[in-house]
């Protein structure tokens, strides 16, 4: 398994932004984990071309679920790998708030991305109501049962964790806790796709990942990387990050 260090640039960056993965796309010819950037979508194609050639891989942050068709303002998951992209993220949280977004789309978009030869990284978590009641696991163990598409394997799948009270917030999960959800997740995906490719599931931590926090946070057992915010946006700060997790 290779450790991905990945980055949401959400609705952040104009053109100069690319500036950004031009440094980091030169700082790592030959990273030790993998790098992956996913910009609006408006700077996808540019990013991709800037890059080409380098280690960094590119994605997107959402795609429609269905090939083509009458849907405007929306892309298609064949569109973005046409423009570079090899991953695109799905169900994020606010994705499921602001555009409720349900696992069942969520699951239908997987599936549109596996067909266009992408890599969806599927996002679950809790809110914080939802973890006060205790009810976390029953909560992110149903997300992923019904957002994980059919035929999902470890080199076609990315699961990333994110506690929703966390994200942007500069709050972070105790290291307990986010070991026994990580744990749950590994236990959840073998039901689901097998002991094997379930072993393989690069399971992501994702929520106020920053320099200082990141290597405490790779220790734990099942982290195998990051779904990185804010910190993505500048390239020493997202190297701080890819550094721990390439020493962890």
């Amino acid at each position: 398994m290779r450790k991905l260090a990945a980055g949401n640039w959400k609705m952040n960056g104009l053109t100069s932004a690319l500036a950004e993965a031009k440094l980091l796309a030169t700082a790592y010819p030959n990273p030790a984990c993998e790098i992956l950037l996913c910009p609006p979508a408006t700077l996808l194609a540019p990013m991709a071309a800037a890059t080409n050639g380098s280690a960094l891989a590119v994605g997107g942050q959402n795609c429609h679920q269905n090939a083509s068709g009458a849907h405007t303002g929306d892309i298609s998951a064949a569109m973005l790998k046409d423009a570079g992209a090899t991953y695109v993220i799905l169900g994020h949280s606010e994705r499921r708030a602001d555009h409720a977004e349900t696992s069942a789309l969520v699951k239908a978009k997987a599936h549109a991305a596996l067909t266009a030869g992408l890599t969806p990284v599927v996002c679950i978590g809790e809110t914080e109501a939802e973890r006060d009641a205790g009810s976390t696991l029953q909560v992110i163990g149903a997300q992923l049962d019904a957002s994980i598409p059919d035929g999902a394997t470890a080199a076609t799948l990315v699961v990333a964790y994110e506690p929703v009270w966390a994200i942007g917030t500069g709050r972070t999960p105790t290291i307990p806790q986010i070991a026994e959800v990580h744990a749950f997740l590994r236990a959840r995906l073998t039901g689901l796709i097998g002991q094997t490719e379930a072993a393989g599931v690069r399971l992501l931590y994702g929520g106020s990942v920053k320099p200082s926090n990141a290597a405490e946070i790779f220790a734990v057992p099942h982290v195998d990387g990051a779904l990185v915010g804010g910190a993505s946006l500048k390239a020493a700060d997202f190297g701080a990050i890819i550094d721990a997790l390439s020493a962890s």
